[in-house]
């Protein structure tokens, strides 16, 4: 290797910007001088993850680079300098609170904030603009698990750790698929050998690899856990000394739990009571028992309950605080704690404080403001109803995307529309929230930003920057801090680095506290610039008695209520709100897959992780599929009261008839007609103001394609594609767009036959002379357009499983022409499915390693990989040998 050749290293510790999990990941720069080279690994001294990372993780660095992101601010669709948007921002948000009050203005912030960006925004409006208006997304996933922790405990806190995932001998998972949404803590749980309950409407991943699968009715959680708890009074299971020594409201949770007897908790659930006993003696043998429970349990009009339900048995058990044992809500995203921490929810102030009184005068002294804000503001359903309504006047939405991610999505969508000012910071340049605004700020995303996160077991972890900031692109708390000094609070926001806003963030924590509030990490309220960067990951409280942090809460038996006892909450439990009927028969059930994260703004950039999945799909029962008349992969259309959804139909078992399951991951940026959350009525838990999302009633029926195109091209097309096909009176029933190596590939299902050459020329706007090709296929036609490299392929064909293998035509973006550019246009192989992202493995490759005699998981991995990386694909695999096993019965038959 010559001098020229040689490159530098540097490798940065930092956390995975996903779920809650909050791994730890290794990024390794390589400076060639033409650019930066990232790869990424699991971070082995990490406690969340000892250095393994899911498929997500493993393809961090795939996601990273300039394609796409939003590279300078942009007014009113224009481009502009820094000092004009910020200008115009500030004038227009002095402007609004002067004629229409503090209450006329909002932010709203996203988990992907940083803890000192959220402090800053938080600190902001209601420390000094003075409105409570300040909510995040993080509403949508964990505020009902907040709310029901503090009727328990009088605090949102965590008591247990990932640790005890491991030290249990069972963990019972409450709507939560774990091995696709927390895959490397379902592999702890699995490598511990720990007995697994999976209690799901659906069958998953994660029920595949349990002992004992409760696939109850939809939102009947409340009722199957009033069920135990009286089965264990019953039984005379309960920790005695505990509930007289720790506890209050026992009777009066116990007398509800009275109601339910075997019988009617077995009808209500719609399981046997045989299955319920199965679990209920579980439960009652087994001490050392964590209830771990996600979305399934909080997107609930009643999720708060639900989750008291589960905390009631653990205090009834006596199993909290203690190793192995405890109820454990795992979060969404990666710093959907932090944002807590620092007030980021509307009815919070900074620190854990509620709007009392004395909270309010306390953080107006530690701050040095008389404007800060009385009264909690409005949470985020009622915020952006509020901006409908022309109550909130300008609004600032902050790394997050709530045209997508709220109930009624469409009429968000229409709201932000016509809402005088509309702020979007963000790092993505076309987002549909981004649609909306009237101005977009470029901001800093991971591997560039530096600060803190907080994962779900309460470990506050370093996020490293290791990359420059490209383009103009500002960090969330510098931008916030040039808002708040062009409103006259530069002395109160003059931070030069984010270890002066950790700082403060930490003394305030530790401030008049003397054990009143769990959150305390005023041990790190003096660390240098230094120490703050070396910061190794902890979990709070860190503070005079606890300096190196801790493990676990309530060990002790003190809580953080008035009387110092946990609460039981009598529950009632109810039905959904939103109900099935004649015209809308069918549930709904939305959540996660295995290879993509929310809204894909960031994993829908790597290419690989589009392998699994690559396209909207509603899993349905067969039964349901032949009553409809609907074919596996057709596709199919869902309506409800507020909206439609389209995608492409998957018969599957592991859905009950009546049932349905869609992911919440595409948008109209990525898909036609593909978002969830288009569909939810604005049903909201009355206690945490979280949506309903899981039980959506809705009505099906089949779409009838007569062509479906395949186009390989340069830009991203999609409005100047729909605007010419209107034009043309095409009906273009569907399309969708993956991101590939020197381009996009779009996939569209349509009525009529699509005119390849016509469209070619409308979306080229061709400047300089190309060559044009076609070719007559069996069932379809093929064009193709080049100059000096290929510009655009079409394929069509009646049948979009007889299109050719497009990822192998993707590579033909990224390369030089063959010498006879119509080769391109000749048969191609069809596709293969991908099970396993990480190594590329396909179904073929799989069912071929069965058929020459592999019989398990563990010689799949050894043959061809898969399932060796991350192992998220290992319960489909086991599922893969499972039905060739059926196959094989069937045949020696």
């Amino acid at each position: 290797m010559t001098i020229s050749e040689t490159f530098r290293a540097q490798r940065s510790c930092t956390t995975c910007p996903y779920c809650g999990v909050g791994c730890g990941v290794s990024a390794t720069v390589k400076n060639r001088g033409a650019g930066d080279l990232v790869t990424v690994a699991g971070d082995e001294t990490h406690p969340a993850n000892f250095g393994r990372l899911c498929v997500k993780g493993s393809a961090l660095a795939d996601t990273l680079g300039e394609r796409g992101r939003l590279l300078r601010p942009r007014l009113h669709g224009q481009e502009c300098d820094w000092e004009s948007a910020m200008d115009f921002m500030a004038r227009e948000f002095r402007r609004t609170i002067k004629e229409h009050g503090p209450n006329s203005v909002a932010f709203y912030l996203s988990g992907q904030l940083l803890s000192e960006d959220y402090f800053v925004a938080n600190k902001l409006m209601k420390g000094f603009i003075g409105s409570g208006n300040v909510d995040t997304n993080s509403r949508l996933c964990m505020s009902s698990a907040v709310a029901a922790y503090k009727r328990a405990f009088g605090t949102d806190a965590v008591p247990c750790c990932y640790e005890d995932l491991e030290l249990a001998d069972l963990v019972v998972l409450v709507g939560s698929n774990a091995a696709w949404t927390h895959p490397i803590l379902f592999q702890r749980m699995q490598a511990a050998g720990t007995r697994l309950v999976v209690i799901d409407p659906r069958a998953s991943a994660t029920s595949t690899m349990a002992d004992l699968h409760l696939a109850i009715t939809p939102g009947s959680d409340a009722a199957l856990f009033n069920g135990l708890l009286n089965y264990l009074i019953e039984q005379n299971k309960l920790d005695g000394e505990f509930i007289r020594q720790h506890t209050q409201n026992f009777a009066a949770a116990a007398a509800e739990a009275g109601n339910w007897s075997l019988t009617r908790t077995a009808a209500s659930c719609g399981v046997t009571e045989a299955e319920l006993i199965a679990f209920f003696q579980l439960f009652a043998a087994t001490e050392k028992t964590v209830s771990f429970y996600s979305q399934g349990i909080n997107q609930s009009s009643s999720g708060t309950d639900k989750n008291n339900a589960i905390i009631n048995c653990h205090l009834a058990s006596g199993r909290i605080g203690k190793p192995g044992c405890g109820p454990f809500s795992i979060t969404g995203q990666p710093n959907a704690m932090g944002g807590r921490e620092v007030g980021g929810l509307a009815n919070m102030l900074a620190a854990h404080m509620d709007f009392t009184t004395e909270n309010v005068d306390r953080l107006s002294r530690f701050w040095r403001s008389n404007s800060v804000a009385l009264r909690p503001g409005l949470k985020a359903v009622d915020l952006f109803r509020a901006v409908e309504s022309g109550q909130i006047k300008a609004i600032w939405i902050m790394a997050t995307n709530p045209a997508v991610s709220m109930p009624d999505a469409a009429r968000v969508e229409q709201a932000l529309k016509k809402c005088p000012l509309v702020v979007v910071s963000d790092c993505v340049a076309d987002t549909d929230t981004a649609r909306c605004a009237d101005l977009l700020l470029p901001a800093t995303t991971w591997g560039e930003k530096n600060g803190t996160v907080t994962n779900s077991e309460r470990r506050i972890s370093r996020q490293r920057s290791f990359l420059p900031a490209p383009g103009e692109a500002r960090h969330d708390w510098e931008i916030i801090c040039d808002l708040a000094t062009r409103l006259g609070y530069g002395e109160q926001f003059a931070y030069r680095h984010p270890v002066e806003i950790f700082r403060e963030h930490a003394a305030l924590s530790g401030f008049e506290n003397r054990g009143s509030r769990a959150f305390d990490i005023s041990a790190l309220a003096h660390l240098s610039r230094r120490e703050y960067d070396a910061l190794q990951p902890l979990q709070w409280p860190v503070n005079r008695k606890n300096p190196h942090g801790s493990q676990r809460l309530f060990g002790d038996g003190k809580f953080y209520t008035q009387s110092g006892r946990a609460r039981f909450v009598p529950i009632q439990p109810s039905a959904p709100l939103q109900r099935r009927s004649d015209q809308f028969p069918l549930y709904l059930n939305s959540g996660r897959l295995r290879d993509q994260w929310h809204s894909m703004t960031r994993s829908g950039r790597a290419r690989r992780l589009l392998d699994h999945s690559e396209m909207p799909e509603i899993q349905l029962n067969p039964a349901d599929a032949a009553n409809y008349g609907i074919e596996d992969g057709q596709l199919v259309e869902l309506r409800s009261a507020r909206g439609r959804m389209r995608g492409r139909a998957s018969l599957t078992n592991a859905q009950k008839a009546g049932e349905l399951f869609a992911p919440i991951h595409w948008s109209e940026t990525l898909a036609q007609d593909s978002r969830i959350s288009a569909l939810a009525e604005p049903v909201i838990d009355p206690h945490s103001g979280q949506p309903e999302f899981k039980q959506l009633p809705v009505q099906l029926r089949p779409l009838s394609a007569n062509s479906y195109a395949t186009l390989l091209c340069r830009e991203a097309l999609a409005g100047n594609m729909q605007r010419w096909l209107e034009q043309q009176h095409t009906d273009l029933l569907h399309w969708y767009r993956l991101p590939c190596e020197g381009g996009y590939r779009y996939e569209l299902a349509l009525h009529q036959p699509l005119d390849g050459r016509a469209l070619g020329q409308q979306l080229l706007m061709e400047s300089q002379p190309l060559h044009w090709q076609h070719l007559q296929s069996l069932r379809g036609m093929r064009w193709l357009a080049y100059g000096r490299r290929l510009e655009l392929l079409i394929f069509t064909d009646d049948d979009w499983r007889s299109l050719p293998d497009r990822r192998a035509l993707e590579e033909h973006l990224a390369q030089p022409l063959p010498p006879e550019p119509a080769q391109l246009l000749q048969n191609a192989p069809a596709g293969a499915q991908v099970v396993c992202s990480c190594m590329q493995v396909s179904r073929q490759q799989i069912d071929d390693a069965i058929q020459e005699g592999i019989d398990s998981v563990e010689g799949l991995g050894e043959q061809l990989g898969c399932g060796t990386n991350c192992g998220s694909c290992k319960p489909e695999l086991a599922s893969i040998l499972q039905m060739s096993g059926w196959a094989r019965d069937e045949q020696v038959a």
